[in-house]
Protein backbone atom coordinates (compact mmCIF):
# COMPACT_ATOMS: atom_id res chain seq x y z
CA UNK A 1 0.00 0.00 0.00
CA UNK A 2 3.05 2.25 1.19
CA UNK A 3 4.30 1.56 -2.24
CA UNK A 4 1.15 2.94 -4.30
CA UNK A 5 0.85 5.91 -2.38
CA UNK A 6 4.33 6.51 -3.23
CA UNK A 7 4.03 5.53 -6.70
CA UNK A 8 0.98 8.19 -7.29
CA UNK A 9 2.96 10.74 -5.01
CA UNK A 10 5.82 10.33 -7.58
CA UNK A 11 3.19 10.55 -10.62
CA UNK A 12 1.80 13.88 -8.97
CA UNK A 13 4.64 15.65 -8.70
CA UNK A 14 5.77 14.71 -12.03
CA UNK A 15 2.58 16.45 -14.06
CA UNK A 16 2.65 19.39 -11.33
CA UNK A 17 6.13 20.06 -12.55
CA UNK A 18 5.32 19.48 -16.58
CA UNK A 19 1.93 22.12 -15.43
CA UNK A 20 4.41 24.73 -13.91
CA UNK A 21 6.86 24.26 -16.90
CA UNK A 22 3.56 24.50 -19.14
CA UNK A 23 2.77 27.95 -17.68
CA UNK A 24 6.25 29.30 -17.33
CA UNK A 25 6.69 28.43 -21.13
CA UNK A 26 3.60 30.50 -21.73
CA UNK A 27 4.14 33.87 -23.47
CA UNK A 28 1.05 36.18 -22.83
CA UNK A 29 -0.24 39.00 -25.38
CA UNK A 30 0.35 41.53 -22.64
CA UNK A 31 4.48 39.63 -22.02
CA UNK A 32 4.80 40.00 -25.82
CA UNK A 33 3.37 43.46 -26.33
CA UNK A 34 5.86 44.61 -23.22
CA UNK A 35 8.68 43.23 -25.03
CA UNK A 36 8.27 44.90 -28.05
CA UNK A 37 7.52 48.37 -26.27
CA UNK A 38 11.14 47.55 -24.66
CA UNK A 39 12.91 47.06 -27.80
CA UNK A 40 11.32 49.94 -29.52
CA UNK A 41 12.62 51.96 -26.34
CA UNK A 42 16.01 50.69 -26.76
CA UNK A 43 16.04 51.42 -30.52
CA UNK A 44 14.90 54.82 -30.17
CA UNK A 45 17.88 55.05 -27.86
CA UNK A 46 20.42 53.29 -30.48
CA UNK A 47 19.41 55.48 -33.54
CA UNK A 48 20.25 58.85 -30.76
CA UNK A 49 23.43 57.52 -30.60
CA UNK A 50 24.22 56.65 -34.52
CA UNK A 51 22.42 59.68 -35.48
CA UNK A 52 25.15 61.83 -33.20
CA UNK A 53 28.19 59.80 -34.68
CA UNK A 54 27.52 60.09 -37.94
CA UNK A 55 27.75 63.73 -36.89
CA UNK A 56 30.99 63.32 -35.14
CA UNK A 57 32.39 61.50 -37.44
CA UNK A 58 31.85 63.41 -40.58
CA UNK A 59 32.92 66.47 -38.74
CA UNK A 60 36.22 64.73 -37.57
CA UNK A 61 37.15 63.36 -41.28
CA UNK A 62 36.44 67.02 -42.42
CA UNK A 63 39.24 68.49 -40.04
CA UNK A 64 41.42 66.05 -40.68
CA UNK A 65 41.32 66.50 -45.20
CA UNK A 66 41.55 71.13 -44.17
CA UNK A 67 44.35 72.23 -45.80
CA UNK A 68 45.63 74.34 -43.09
CA UNK A 69 45.17 71.56 -40.33
CA UNK A 70 48.42 71.97 -38.52
CA UNK A 71 48.65 68.53 -36.75
CA UNK A 72 47.00 66.26 -38.78
CA UNK A 73 48.19 62.72 -36.84
CA UNK A 74 46.16 64.42 -34.07
CA UNK A 75 42.98 64.90 -36.19
CA UNK A 76 44.06 60.87 -37.88
CA UNK A 77 43.52 59.54 -34.25
CA UNK A 78 40.44 61.12 -33.67
CA UNK A 79 38.85 60.20 -37.27
CA UNK A 80 40.20 56.81 -36.37
CA UNK A 81 38.46 56.80 -32.91
CA UNK A 82 35.16 57.99 -34.62
CA UNK A 83 35.06 55.55 -37.40
CA UNK A 84 35.60 52.68 -34.68
CA UNK A 85 32.36 53.66 -32.86
CA UNK A 86 30.42 54.09 -36.07
CA UNK A 87 30.95 51.07 -36.82
CA UNK A 88 29.99 49.41 -33.45
CA UNK A 89 26.78 51.38 -33.79
CA UNK A 90 25.93 50.49 -37.67
CA UNK A 91 26.45 46.69 -36.66
CA UNK A 92 24.18 47.29 -33.42
CA UNK A 93 21.57 48.55 -35.62
CA UNK A 94 21.55 46.24 -39.05
CA UNK A 95 21.17 43.57 -35.82
CA UNK A 96 18.59 45.65 -33.77
CA UNK A 97 16.47 46.05 -37.04
CA UNK A 98 16.05 42.74 -37.91
CA UNK A 99 15.39 41.61 -34.90
CA UNK A 100 12.69 44.16 -34.37
CA UNK A 101 11.14 42.96 -37.64
CA UNK A 102 11.16 39.23 -36.82
CA UNK A 103 9.84 39.92 -33.25
CA UNK A 104 7.17 41.70 -34.63
CA UNK A 105 5.97 38.97 -37.37
CA UNK A 106 5.80 36.69 -34.84
CA UNK A 107 3.89 39.23 -32.43
CA UNK A 108 1.10 40.20 -34.59
CA UNK A 109 0.77 36.42 -36.18
CA UNK A 110 0.38 35.14 -32.25
CA UNK A 111 -2.19 37.69 -31.82
CA UNK A 112 -3.80 36.61 -34.56
CA UNK A 113 -4.32 32.76 -33.84
CA UNK A 114 -5.22 33.99 -30.20
CA UNK A 115 -8.15 36.07 -32.50
CA UNK A 116 -9.53 33.53 -34.02
CA UNK A 117 -10.56 31.67 -30.52
CA UNK A 118 -13.05 34.13 -29.60
CA UNK A 119 -16.38 32.69 -29.29
CA UNK A 120 -17.80 36.34 -29.10
CA UNK A 121 -17.95 37.68 -33.06
CA UNK A 122 -17.92 41.13 -31.93
CA UNK A 123 -14.66 40.46 -29.69
CA UNK A 124 -12.80 39.29 -32.51
CA UNK A 125 -13.78 41.59 -34.98
CA UNK A 126 -12.59 44.74 -32.08
CA UNK A 127 -9.46 41.87 -31.49
CA UNK A 128 -8.63 41.71 -35.34
CA UNK A 129 -9.35 45.94 -36.29
CA UNK A 130 -7.07 46.67 -33.27
CA UNK A 131 -4.58 44.34 -34.63
CA UNK A 132 -4.54 45.29 -38.21
CA UNK A 133 -4.36 48.85 -37.58
CA UNK A 134 -1.04 48.05 -35.03
CA UNK A 135 0.51 46.42 -37.23
CA UNK A 136 0.14 48.68 -40.48
CA UNK A 137 1.97 51.17 -37.50
CA UNK A 138 4.10 48.54 -36.47
CA UNK A 139 4.87 47.72 -40.64
CA UNK A 140 6.55 51.24 -40.76
CA UNK A 141 9.56 50.07 -39.47
CA UNK A 142 10.85 47.59 -41.78
CA UNK A 143 8.88 49.60 -44.45
CA UNK A 144 11.23 52.57 -43.92
CA UNK A 145 14.07 50.23 -42.92
CA UNK A 146 14.22 49.02 -46.60
CA UNK A 147 17.66 49.61 -48.20
CA UNK A 148 18.77 52.26 -45.39
CA UNK A 149 21.02 48.98 -43.59
CA UNK A 150 22.37 48.59 -47.08
CA UNK A 151 23.69 52.23 -47.36
CA UNK A 152 24.41 52.62 -43.71
CA UNK A 153 26.43 49.83 -43.92
CA UNK A 154 28.31 51.26 -47.81
CA UNK A 155 28.93 54.54 -45.84
CA UNK A 156 30.88 53.03 -43.31
CA UNK A 157 32.86 50.52 -45.51
CA UNK A 158 33.76 54.06 -47.49
CA UNK A 159 35.15 55.59 -44.45
CA UNK A 160 37.20 52.64 -43.45
CA UNK A 161 39.11 52.42 -46.46
CA UNK A 162 39.21 56.27 -46.42
CA UNK A 163 41.00 55.49 -43.01
CA UNK A 164 43.01 52.39 -44.64
CA UNK A 165 44.07 54.52 -47.28
CA UNK A 166 45.13 57.69 -45.16
CA UNK A 167 46.74 55.62 -42.61
CA UNK A 168 49.13 54.29 -44.99
CA UNK A 169 50.11 58.01 -46.74
CA UNK A 170 48.72 60.51 -43.90
CA UNK A 171 51.21 63.36 -46.04
CA UNK A 172 49.99 66.43 -47.18
CA UNK A 173 49.73 65.12 -50.80
CA UNK A 174 47.83 62.20 -49.63
CA UNK A 175 45.73 64.06 -47.90
CA UNK A 176 44.97 66.28 -51.16
CA UNK A 177 44.26 63.47 -53.59
CA UNK A 178 41.89 61.93 -51.44
CA UNK A 179 39.98 65.35 -50.50
CA UNK A 180 37.53 65.10 -53.98
CA UNK A 181 36.51 61.64 -52.85
CA UNK A 182 35.83 62.53 -48.73
CA UNK A 183 33.53 65.37 -49.68
CA UNK A 184 32.20 62.87 -52.44
CA UNK A 185 31.71 60.20 -49.06
CA UNK A 186 30.21 62.58 -46.74
CA UNK A 187 27.94 64.28 -49.22
CA UNK A 188 25.75 61.34 -48.72
CA UNK A 189 25.42 61.10 -45.35
CA UNK A 190 22.64 63.95 -45.24
CA UNK A 191 20.22 62.04 -46.74
CA UNK A 192 21.23 58.92 -45.00
CA UNK A 193 20.53 60.36 -41.65
CA UNK A 194 17.05 61.62 -43.08
CA UNK A 195 16.37 58.05 -43.40
CA UNK A 196 17.46 57.07 -40.03
CA UNK A 197 15.24 59.35 -38.62
CA UNK A 198 12.47 58.34 -40.72
CA UNK A 199 12.73 54.94 -39.06
CA UNK A 200 13.30 56.37 -35.90
CA UNK A 201 9.92 58.62 -35.99
CA UNK A 202 7.94 54.87 -37.01
CA UNK A 203 9.69 53.26 -34.04
CA UNK A 204 8.10 56.66 -31.76
CA UNK A 205 4.87 56.21 -33.64
CA UNK A 206 4.41 52.57 -33.09
CA UNK A 207 5.58 52.21 -29.62
CA UNK A 208 3.07 55.47 -28.94
CA UNK A 209 0.39 53.62 -30.33
CA UNK A 210 1.10 50.37 -28.24
CA UNK A 211 1.53 52.18 -25.07
CA UNK A 212 -2.09 53.55 -25.86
Amino acid sequence: MKRVNRWMLFILAIVIIAAAGMVGCATTGMERSTKAQTSMTEMDGNIKLLLVQLDATEASLKELVKPDNSNVEKAFRLFSANVSKLDQLERNFTRQTDEMNARGTDYFEEWQKEGDNYKNPRIQQLSEQRRRELSRIYGDIATNSIGVKERLNSYVTDLKEIQKYLSNDLTPKGIQAIAPLTREVTSKSSGLTDEIKDIQAAVNRANAAMNQ
